[in-house]
């Protein structure tokens, strides 16, 4: 079992047990552009040794959209003595996003510098090609190129740009991330978040970790490791820290922690029960459930430390704060009604308002950074569901078939959610579209895996 208390998902009985430095180039037969100085993610608390990377995952997309956009990704060039298969990873981002269909591109061979048979692909019924090239040069590291061709418009404005980046074997997978981001944004208009991250804790035996990993999942690495549990992380909005809570001081207190280099600070360890950080917008300040004057309450408390400033006075219990992305607005869990339901209010306190009425058991709520949705679990006939609403509307879907869905987090450009589930008896992270149509698994070796936080997009 996970630690019971007053924090964030203290209502789910379930839950209680610069990566690149320069900006990219267009492809061109001169030098290329590079993805030096990728963030290393290495740290421990001083008693625990870190873990080696080994919670890695492999990626089942399931489940049809209503609409997906047909795409061709040729094998690229290369890419069988490359440590990485490029297109496949490419075409898995691109599959998990629920926008695109993958076509068979087997038996062309095409690069960076081709210029396709575009009647080929029309009769496979694709819309756009993505194809390219990775080359191991003499320093060892790798370049990999590709381009991008819009099928329908032809040899007239069909080439859609393409890239190139000289990286270290071990950035192989960033670069494959990168250029599903390219294609995503020049194909939807919209955002790709394929190259950001997400942090997740896992619990194996008695010993608990704090994991950050591609936004696939893979690349995995332990962020800090303890035999006292490790729960609620949750990224600053420049993806530079993690505030979570610890309870190797014998009850949870608060931590910010720099991913970068491993160095922490101590920001709640007040009397009685600190848990559920979220970050305001501008990173100055976390909202926090405190019990030090009694019941469980909302404060904000400054992120270098200091003292609290109370925001709700009820004899309920308030926790799991989020703030809405403009910062305005603070949403979370009370019981005052009766029940737990989701309210909001002010970020500077407030009368609160109830946003959920839709069942009688409502908890960790998350909302978009384009502040249309929110997303929540539901305990529905002693399940446990996510449910999706839409803040204008009102209007809520139940996108899961599971019974134990716990932590929902939005993708940064609000088109996906991540979350933890068990399948199968198993536990699981999945990604989700926000009709459901599309659910990715993202399934862990070994141990219990809980509380997924998505990383903000990352500077270029």
């Amino acid at each position: 079992m996970w630690p019971r208390y007053k924090g964030r998902n203290f209502f789910n009985p379930r839950s209680l047990r610069n990566r690149m430095n320069k900006p990219l180039q267009a492809l061109s037969p001169t030098p290329s552009s590079s993805l030096l100085g990728r963030r290393t993610v290495i740290a421990a608390l001083a008693a625990s040794p870190v873990l080696p990377a080994l919670a890695q995952f492999k990626v089942e997309v399931s489940g049809v959209g209503l609409t997906q956009l047909p795409i061709a990704l040729v094998p690229f060039r290369g890419q069988d003595s490359s440590p990485q298969k490029i297109s496949e990873i490419v075409q898995a981002d691109l599959e998990r996003s629920g926008q695109f269909r993958g076509v068979d591109a087997s038996g062309q061979a095409l690069d960076e510098g081709s210029r396709p048979d575009f009647s080929v692909w029309r009769q496979r019924t694709a819309d756009s090609l993505v194809v390219g090239s990775v080359t191991r040069l003499a320093d060892g590291r790798y370049d990999v190129r590709f381009r991008l061709w819009d099928v329908v418009r032809g040899p007239n404005g069909g080439d859609l740009g393409g890239q190139s980046y000289i990286v270290p074997q071990g950035d192989l997978r960033l670069a494959s991330h990168r250029i599903a981001d390219y294609v995503y944004e020049k194909l939807t208009g919209d955002k790709g978040i394929f190259s950001t991250r997400i942090a997740y804790v896992t619990k194996g035996g008695s010993r608990y970790s704090l994991w950050v990993a591609d936004a696939d999942g893979e690349n995995a690495q332990a962020a800090l490791a303890s035999p006292e549990p490790i729960i609620s992380p949750v990224w600053s909005s420049n993806g530079q820290q993690l505030a979570y809570v610890s309870f190797e001081s014998r009850k949870p207190v608060v931590y910010v922690h720099n991913v970068a280099s491993g160095q922490r600070r101590l920001v709640a360890n007040f009397r009685g029960s600190n848990s559920a950080p979220a970050w305001a917008p501008d990173g100055s300040t976390l909202a926090v459930t405190l019990s030090r004057d009694g019941g469980s309450q909302l404060y904000t408390i400054p992120a270098s430390g200091g003292e609290p400033r109370r925001l709700t006075q009820s004899a309920s219990i308030d926790t799991e704060p989020v703030y809405s992305a403009d910062g305005s607005t603070i949403y979370f869990v009370s019981d005052r009604g009766g029940a737990p339901q989701i309210y909001k209010m002010g970020a500077n306190g407030g009368n609160p308002t109830r946003v959920t009425f839709s069942g009688t058991y409502n908890i960790s709520p998350s909302v978009s950074a384009d502040g249309r949705w929110l997303a929540y679990i539901s305990r529905v006939g002693g399940a446990f569901k996510l449910h999706v609403m839409e803040l204008a509307s009102g209007n809520v879907t139940a996108i899961t078939d599971t019974s134990a869905d716990e932590s929902p987090s939005f993708a940064p450009n609000s088109k996906l959610i991540v979350y933890a589930t068990q399948l199968q008896g198993r536990e699981a992270l999945m990604t989700t579209t926000l009709d459901g149509k599309i659910k990715a698994r993202l399934a862990g070796q070994a141990g219990d895996i809980r509380e997924p936080d998505w990383g903000p997009f990352q500077k270029q």
